[in-house]
Formats: C-alpha cells, structure tokens, sequence
C-alpha cells in the first residue's frame, strides 16, 4: 500500500494553487475522489483543477450540488460530481460514471466521493481535505498505487 502524502494549506488562494498545479499534471482517464466536512476547500481544489486543465477562467467552477454533475471544457474535460445529496449506491451508479471514468479526454473529480467508495475505480487518487485551523486546511492524497504524476506535482508543488 502506498503511503499518504500529507500537505497544509494556508489559505482558500493556497489550496487553489495545489489544485492547478495538480490539474496541470492530470491526464485522461484519472480519478479523483475527494473527501471531507463541508467547508474543508474540496470545491477549492477543483476551481484550481479547472485553472490546471486551461478551462476559461469566465466559466465558473460552482459545487454541483443540485445538479449532481457539471461539465467543463478544456484542455481535457472534467467531470466535477458532487455525491452529497445522492441517497444510496444505485443512484450515484445511475450518474454514468462509467463511461466518464473511461472517457480518454476527460478527468472526474468526486466530491463526497467517500460515502460511494466501493464504486469507485481502483486506480482513483483520493484525497482527504481536514480543518486544521480557521483558514488551514490538512491536505491527505492518497494514489492508487507507486508514484504517480499526480504525487510528482503534489511533491514538487510542496518543494
């Protein structure tokens, strides 16, 4: 098992930041399953996953949490879900996600992605967002297996 890679952020413009330089890094096909309380920067991090995948920045990146899901164009497409109001195991299936997951230009990001964990792709990076103070957030990446690209941006976006 790979060991979890734990980064502090100390404000909303932070957690942004490692959020692009992620984004920058991302390829088709990754997976990113985002955990935490409300308020903890998970939607942060994917307005900087949008700036990293060059999606305009006049689109706004906004929590799907009515929608479920929202799509963006950019250098890839991304897929940013928001599983807090789906009730059970059938209905986040029923997001087809799938075929987003499979899609060779396209990124997922999952917020909540923690209450469907078992249908989640073995090869998804997950990510834990804490409170560690008023504006500091502890950051916990978890990869699906050895260093990945993803934990090379993380570490040199920490350097």
């Amino acid at each position: 098992m790979t060991t979890p890679l734990v980064w502090t952020s100390h404000s909303p413009e932070h957690t942004l930041a490692f959020g692009e330089r992620l984004g920058r890094a991302m390829a088709g096909g990754d997976v990113l399953a985002l955990s935490g309380p409300l308020g903890s920067g998970k939607t942060q991090l994917v307005k900087g996953l949008a700036r990293g995948l060059e999606i305009p920045a006049d689109e706004p990146i906004v929590s799907p949490t009515f929608v479920l899901v929202r799509e963006y164009a950019g250098r890839l497409k991304l897929y940013h879900i928001d599983a807090y109001r789906l009730g059970d195991t059938e209905e986040f299936d029923l997001l087809g996600l799938d075929e987003m997951y499979t899609q060779p230009d396209a990124v997922v990001a999952i917020e909540w992605a923690d209450r469907f964990a078992e249908l989640l792709p073995a090869t998804c990076h997950q990510i834990e967002l804490e409170h560690a103070g008023e504006s500091d957030r502890r950051l916990t990446l978890t990869p699906p297996g050895d260093v990945t690209r993803l934990v090379q941006a993380w570490l040199a976006g920490v350097a």
